[in-house]
């Protein structure tokens, strides 16, 4: 199995998490929202897989390029 992370591409807060350890997620599903600026900013897997571990928590800040998520394939 292929380990996949998932990286924030935007500096800001956690504001919402869409997925959980287990589901399953097609490439371009919407993993977590992020708000910067007062903007809601989608992260997106960019391939499929499952998702093993999510590593912030809502409410959490966040950094460019931080690995938020990791899927499995």
């Amino acid at each position: 199995m292929a380990r996949i992370e998932v990286k924030s591409e935007i500096t800001g807060t956690v504001w919402k998490l869409k997925a959980k350890p287990g589901d399953k997620l097609e490439g371009g599903d919407t993993l977590i929202l992020i708000e910067s600026m007062k903007m809601e900013i989608p992260v997106i897997t960019e391939d499929g897989g499952t998702v093993k571990e999510i590593l912030v928590k809502e409410n959490d800040p966040v950094a460019e390029g931080q690995v938020v998520a990791v899927l499995e394939d």
